[in-house]
């Protein structure tokens, strides 16, 4: 049987860890782009340079780059079918739903009728509850807790070890901090921290 193959987009530590993802399901990276000239690999992995819509269109592709807005912006301008990277030691339940270009690492839980989005990612130890919905280009940050029915908006970031009561909304491109607990809905574009949450400031 033929070795599955892929291509990321993004030479960074992020990319570091989505070729952990791939390798633990045998899936060989077979190039990087990246339009930063010098670098020329990563981990042994070949960067190719800026990205190219004629090398290997056959491949699917991800954006390999933490950075909410950036993996926006670039997928606007990627003609490859995109890839799904699922750790193997993830656990998702049959019936939730992952969108392309989504990333979901290492020991990540997501249950029963939960919808993640493009373009997401849902990082080390997340756990993501029954009916939960993350729209596209979310970032879900390492040990964090949705509880169920949460409703994440597109390019929100909820920080490390932060907390989410059940039945919360969260507005678009909205930041959670680190260990917030977050406990009443939270409006587009707010910058939130501390416990319980509270709003700081607007993001502009």
């Amino acid at each position: 049987m033929e070795q599955e193959l892929v291509l990321l987009y993004g030479a960074s530590g992020h990319a570091k860890v989505i070729c952990s993802i791939y390798e633990s399901n045998g899936i060989e990276v077979k190039g990087i782009f990246d339009d930063n000239r010098d670098l020329v690999s990563l981990n042994n992995y070949k960067v190719i340079g800026s990205y190219s819509p004629n090398y290997k269109i056959e491949l699917p592709l991800l954006i390999s780059i933490g950075n909410n807005k950036i993996r926006k912006f670039i997928s606007a301008k990627i003609l490859h079918k995109y890839s799904i990277a699922i750790h193997n030691s993830a656990c998702i339940d049959k019936t939730a739903k992952i969108g392309d270009g989504t990333a979901v690492f290492h020991n990540a839980i997501i249950q029963r009728d939960t919808l993640i989005g493009r373009h997401c990612i849902i990082n080390t130890n997340a756990s993501i509850d029954h009916e939960c919905i993350i729209d596209d280009f979310a970032h879900i940050s390492p040990s964090a807790t949705l509880c169920g029915n949460i409703k994440v908006g597109e390019g929100s970031h909820i920080g490390a070890n932060a907390t989410v009561i059940p039945n919360i909304t969260i507005g678009k491109w909205c930041i959670i901090g680190a260990g917030a607990v977050i406990t009443k809905d939270i409006p587009d574009n707010s910058l939130v921290v501390g416990v319980p949450g509270k709003i700081i400031k607007e993001i502009v």
